[in-house]
């Protein structure tokens, strides 16, 4: 039995060639899926760690110790460790702890860090690092404040945090006093790298004032005897830990139930596990889009199967004959039949589990360099393997069932049984893709169950319809060309409607053309969309993020790093607000023109124009002259209760912001002065806030007059040049008059009318009266301009002036999200133009690194499945052509020789050969290039695009595939599908 299977494979080695390739493409694509996956899921993991914030790469075990007399705490460095005993972990060891002695006023502390190899992450501005007992490093700033040099010794003294009688919170020496020497100035290399953790050592106040510890070494720690110190133990996990989450989640679950086990004052924390569910989510993504791309090419594999079997025995006809009339036993009569095409399919299974895993390892190498990938260890989808092959074999099975059931008189005849896909078959396919979409419409998108075959299902009933229709459409073709002498076209026409073999190319061609078509579509409005999300996610060519500051310094800085305006743009997010509230960006809009480039997505609005529209004409600031400020004010108060008022002050020279405390006032006039070194060089008031100090607010009913201040140019005598919240402000001969009345909770506000109010906005969609303004308070908006997406934002957003949203403000604090744009004309020392006035840079991004991360989510590595299964697709009609074709060829030619002896001329034939498989290609080409259009505009919203826990705004995306991707592959797919068929077509004597 063997030999004979090998003798008739030898015989019709064609054949069984054709089928062992299909059956290799099955099983390969089949492979290819869980391994193509497993690559994803590194290359995903390494991305997203590669984008993660330093908290959420690190496990932090704190603790409140006794660490008196050693360089650390033994208990809890014990304890620590054993909790945070996991591979592929660094540590890094720290104490912290207040010092007085160092500000000035006796009551003023200073926090002491020490932490394991500092001195690498600090760049010493002046001085050295640290060596010795009894020294400490200082901040860049902190050292300019306090006047404090290298080599300067100052007496420093452990101490606790206690509240005085009124409330307030000080510091009280706890400790013996020691003198320490300054050996150095720093300035941290990089604030948030992953050294520092998520401890916010550089962390900014509500002045936007940046902290900067007083660091040290273990030796001072042991003079300064804390009794009472923070200390903590950071895991940093290195980037091939999260190659196997699932046992990392384990792992985490694990340290939170012994760290209570062990009980004690130890705090476990740690951000990871958010960086955890965004890698498994992105991961879940490609695991849906993969298979998507993987189901039509494996029914199309074992459709182009189906087909090289049937013709395969059609051929074989007069074989099975004989072998029926000697009486051969069923079960023999099988193995003769199906012998051949499953030795076929198996030798195509065993390339096809190699072919599979090296045309995936060429993928990965190509889009995801450096994910290791072991190509010949075809262990790992032997499994699938065998079931993809044993469901080749039962279509094998099927495809030759009527040739073995059917009787032997129809064995003998010459003329095949015409077979077509009936009204029957299309009906059941278009119903299947129609329950298929309402699935996916119902899930919302998602590629599971059923809907998982919606597109693979939507392209087969097209697919059926169009060769269903092809008999009757070849006919009324043939007829017509007969009518007007085209004899070549006619018989050609003829011959199609005629003979199944027509339909089930045209069926087989549509699919594969219309699979390629689906996948290059995917890609390309894909591309598009990551495209577009970069450049608008991104705002401008180049984004630093910058550290804490004020909105005014954020301002001064950039202004003063670039004069011109040319190149440099400051920008910060105004805070969240009601739920429902669009995002919103505050930006130096006079400079926006010339920084953002302007895209057509973003509409009809005029980019030159929005200087005018958001940052109109408007009053002077009220300017403060000199480090002392002074109010006149006359109060009259009807209540017992007295009011503090308080001043917020904003440095024009970019040195900061401050609150100055001028006192409580009640009956009476009133001379208010405060010094401030934030004036030194003049101040804008920003506010003045009356407010009570009991807890909850208190009622008062007062009238305060403001007679004089110590700004010349501040206009006393005019209400309108003046705003006030929480009272009501008039003008009188003696001044200002601000009555206060009722309960105030969060005080009242007078401020000076130097921007428009309400603050215009141009918005995507229309804005509430009210939105949080920079302060996180209540500010009036009204519309300057609509647009349909604007930078960063989105088309969910509204954009405003930066300067004039600070100014509306009463806080004068720290800018949210701090940020500097630049364009491509930004000179190469622009981080060092910036760096001297003051911005420390901690993120540098632009639109081709943001484009990059995008690329490297899972959802974007998966496309490229769906393009290999494209390629795929055409490989396997090309194949079925040539099946198809060498099978029909016997019977062709005879019909020829007839029609020859009949009188038709060698060029009609010659032409009708021409017309046939050519034309058909052709044919199905354009219907499958239609067909993959309609399927994609059915179900390729269902495709993600972006990972799920990216960080991008609403986008008003691309959805239809505009670049030449489309029609180039189109096109070199029907090449080549035309050159096989001209190849394969009979050349007619």
């Amino acid at each position: 039995m063997i030999s004979l299977v090998l003798a008739m494979l030898r015989t019709r080695r064609g054949q069984a060639i054709t089928l062992v390739l299909l059956a290799m493409l099955a099983v390969g694509a089949t492979v290819a899926v869980p391994a193509y996956l497993a690559a994803v899921d590194l290359a995903v993991a390494r991305g997203e760690v590669a984008a993660a914030g330093p908290d959420e790469r690190a496990i932090t075990v704190t603790s409140e110790a006794d660490v008196r007399g050693t360089a650390y705490s033994i208990d809890f460095d014990s304890v620590a460790g054993a909790l945070l005993d996991q591979p592929g972990f660094a540590h890094v060891y720290g104490v912290q702890f207040p010092v007085v002695g160092l500000e000035p006023g006796g009551d003023g502390g200073s926090h002491v860090v020490f932490r394991q190899d500092a001195c690498a992450h600090l760049e010493m501005v002046t001085g050295r690092c640290l060596l010795g007992a009894g020294e400490i490093l200082l901040g860049e700033q902190t050292a300019e404040r306090l006047r404090l040099a290298a080599g300067a010794r100052v007496v420093v003294a452990y101490a606790r945090i206690e509240s005085s009688l009124s409330g307030m919170a000080k510091f009280v020496a706890a400790g013996p006093p020691n003198e320490v020497v300054v050996a150095g100035v720093y300035r941290p290399v990089a604030p948030q790298e992953q050294y520092w953790g998520g401890h916010g050592y550089f962390a900014a106040d509500a002045l936007g004032r940046r902290a900067e510890p007083v660091f040290t070494n273990a030796a001072t720690i042991e003079r300064l005897q804390p009794d009472h110190a923070t200390v903590s133990l950071d895991a940093t996990a290195d980037p091939a830990v999260f190659d196997a989450i699932g046992p990392l989640r384990d792992r985490l679950t694990q340290l939170q139930q012994r760290a209570k086990s062990v009980g004690g004052d130890y705090q476990v924390s740690t951000q990871m596990p958010g960086l955890i569910d965004r890698v498994e989510q992105s991961r879940d993504l490609a695991r849906r889009s993969v298979p998507a791309g993987a189901v039509p090419l494996l029914l199309l594999a074992y459709l182009a199967v189906y087909l090289a079997v049937d013709y395969g025995a059609e051929g074989r006809r007069p074989e099975l004959a004989v072998v029926a009339l000697r009486g051969t036993r069923w079960w023999l009569r099988l193995l003769l039949a199906i012998g051949e095409s499953v030795a076929a399919i198996l030798a195509g299974a065993v390339a096809g589990l190699i072919a599979g895993r090296l045309a995936v390892a060429a993928l990965i190498g190509w889009r995801m360099p450096g994910v290791a990938f072991a190509a010949f260890d075809v262990l790992d989808g032997l499994g699938l393997a065998a079931l993809t092959a044993l469901g080749a074999i039962a279509v094998a099975v099927t495809a030759q069932r009527r040739h073995l059931a059917g009787p032997v008189v129809d064995l003998l005849r010459r003329v095949r049984i015409r077979t077509r896909l009936g009204w029957r078959s299309a009906v059941v396919v278009a119903v299947l893709a129609a329950g298929a979409l309402v699935q996916l419409f119902t899930s919302h998108g998602r590629l599971e169950g059923v809907g998982l075959l919606a597109p693979a299902l939507c392209i087969a009933a097209l697919a059926v319809a169009c060769a269903r229709l092809l008999a009757p459409a070849a006919r009324a073709l043939g007829r017509w060309a007969l009518r007007r002498g085209r004899l070549g076209l006619a018989l050609a026409a003829l011959q199609a409607g005629r003979r199944p073999a027509a339909q089930r190319m045209l069926l087989l061609l549509i699919t594969a053309t219309a699979v390629l078509g689906y996948a290059v579509s995917a890609t390309d409005v894909a591309a598009q969309d990551r495209d577009l999300a970069a450049r608008i996610g991104t705002g401008a060519p180049r984004v630093l993020a910058v550290g804490p500051v004020t909105r005014q310094q954020l301002l001064h800085a950039v202004r003063q790093a670039d004069p011109s305006g040319r190149w440099a743009m400051a920008a910060a997010r105004l805070p969240a607000g009601a739920p429902g509230e669009p995002a919103k960006l505050a930006v130096d809009t006079a400079r926006l023109p010339a920084v953002v480039p302007w895209l057509p997505q973003y509409g009809a609005v005029d980019p030159a124009r929005l200087p005018a529209l958001l940052h109109p004409p408007a009053r002077d600031p009220v300017v403060m002259d000199g480090r002392m400020v002074r109010f006149d004010v006359d109060v009259t108060s009807t209540g017992k209760e007295p009011v503090r008022v308080k001043a917020v002050l904003v440095s024009t020279t970019g040195r900061g912001s401050a609150v100055s405390d001028l006192g409580t006032v009640n009956d009476g006039p009133y001379t208010l002065e405060h010094t401030d070194d934030v004036c030194t060089d003049g101040c804008r008031l920003a506010a003045l806030r009356l407010s009570s100090d009991r807890i909850g607010g208190a009622a008062i009913d007062a009238t305060i007059t403001l007679r004089g201040l110590s700004a010349p140019s501040a206009d006393l005598t005019d209400a309108d040049h003046w705003r006030a919240t929480g009272g009501t402000l008039t003008a009188t001969g003696a001044g200002l008059r601000f009555a206060v009345r009722g309960v105030l909770t969060d005080g009242a506000w007078f401020q000076p009318a130097d921007a428009p109010y309400p603050l215009p906005a141009v918005s995507t969609v229309p804005l509430p009266a009210q939105v949080a303004g920079v302060d996180g308070r209540p500010t009036d908006v009204r519309p300057a301009g609509r647009a349909v997406a604007l930078p960063r934002v989105g088309s969910f957003g509204a954009l405003v002036d930066l300067e004039y949203a600070d100014r509306v403000s009463a806080d004068g604090g720290a800018a949210t999200s701090p940020e500097v744009w630049l364009n491509t004309a930004a000179p190469p020392d622009a981080l060092a133009r910036l760096a001297k006035q003051g911005l420390i840079v901690t993120g540098d991004r632009d639109i081709a690194s943001v484009r990059t991360r995008l690329d490297g989510e899972g959802p974007a590595l998966a496309l490229w499945f769906h393009l290999l299964t494209g390629a795929l697709a055409v490989l396997l009609a090309a194949g079925g052509i040539t099946m198809i074709a060498a099978v029909d060829r016997a019977s062709r030619a005879a019909d020829a020789s007839v029609l020859r002896a009949q009188g038709l001329t060698r060029a009609s034939l010659r032409r009708a050969a021409l017309w046939t498989y050519p034309a058909l290609v052709l044919a199905s080409g354009v219907l499958g290039l239609l067909a993959a259009l309609a399927v994609w505009r059915l179900t390729g919203w269902s495709l993600p695009i972006f990972g799920a826990a990216t960080n991008l705004p609403a986008l008003p995306l691309p959805n239809w595939p505009v670049t030449l991707a489309l029609p180039l592959t189109w096109l070199a797919s029907m090449l080549l599908l035309t050159f096989v068929a001209a190849r394969s077509t009979e050349r007619v004597s």
